[in-house]
């Protein structure tokens, strides 16, 4: 055999050994992702009602949105009107009795209401904050919202 021909084979036997090595290493990055469930990527935002994913503070035109994680970001719940006990109604709000709020953004547009104003308690009772319309940020994250109207008044 020749210098040439074990050169050949040397390259061959290298790269048939290195071959499942990275196949391995292929499946094994792709794997855990291809296993997440669609929550569970971290940072991202999604609608409690639909499971569907969502941009970064996505919020309907005319509604009021609140998130369960800081900038928009977590499970949101979501208004076009007041309400004055987010766990019951037409509207809930899953885990307004298990986590705290940590944003919202004001998307109303209406010209007689500048603002939405949110409570600790059902009934709007305990006021926490107010957020003027088209408005949006992060909270101390530190309490439960139960309730929240739209409001003509001092807001901030």
């Amino acid at each position: 055999m020749g210098l040439r021909e074990e050169s050949l084979s040397f390259i061959r036997r290298v790269f048939l050994a290195l071959v499942p090595v990275a196949l391995l290493v292929a499946v094994g990055v792709g794997a855990p992702s291809a296993l997440a469930a669609p929550d569970a990527t971290v940072g991202a935002a999604y609608d409690i009602q639909t499971g569907q994913a969502l941009a970064q503070w996505e919020c309907k035109l005319g509604h009021v949105c609140f998130w369960d994680d800081f900038q928009g970001k977590g499970r949101r719940c979501m208004w076009e009107n007041r309400d004055d006990d987010w766990t019951s109604g037409t509207d809930k709000c899953s885990w307004a009795t298990s986590a705290e709020v940590k944003s919202v953004y004001n998307r109303g547009q209406s010209s007689s209401l500048t603002g939405v104003v949110f409570y600790r308690n059902t009934g709007y009772h305990d006021r926490i904050g107010c957020t003027k319309q088209g408005q949006k940020g992060d909270l101390a994250g530190t309490y439960q919202v139960r309730s929240h109207q739209w409001t003509n008044g001092r807001c901030g």
